[in-house]
């Protein structure tokens, strides 16, 4: 299984961007979908999930900024992310969890200038 990161680039403060991850390979159609992000010099941390009942979940710190959709069949989900803030400057990584799961996509870097 591979997972495939895109979408990262610059934006100013106020600005927008949405990362995409296409996953490829044996996938089981029960799946779990997120986005982490790992900021220069802290720890990974958890930022949205898609569970497999299609809820959601955030990170406090990107509650009604970013939003986590996805496409179970198509094993592709995306992170559309809104009002960036200098703080979210990170590197993504998206993430897929099924039962022989997990896998993690290579990053894609997000740099918020203010």
């Amino acid at each position: 299984v591979q997972l495939q990161a895109s979408g990262g680039g610059s934006v100013q403060a106020g600005g927008s961007l949405t990362l995409s991850c296409v996953a490829s390979g044996r996938i089981q159609i029960d799946k779990v979908m997120s986005w982490y992000r790992q900021a220069q010099g802290k720890q990974r941390e958890l930022v949205a999930t898609l569970h497999v009942d299609g809820s959601t979940t955030y990170a406090d710190s990107v509650k009604g900024r970013f939003s986590i959709s996805g496409d179970y069949a198509r094993n592709t989900h995306w992170l559309q992310m809104n009002s960036l803030k200098p703080e979210d400057t990170a590197v993504y990584y998206c993430y897929l969890s099924d039962l022989f799961g997990p896998y993690w996509g290579k990053g894609t870097l997000v740099t918020v200038s203010s």
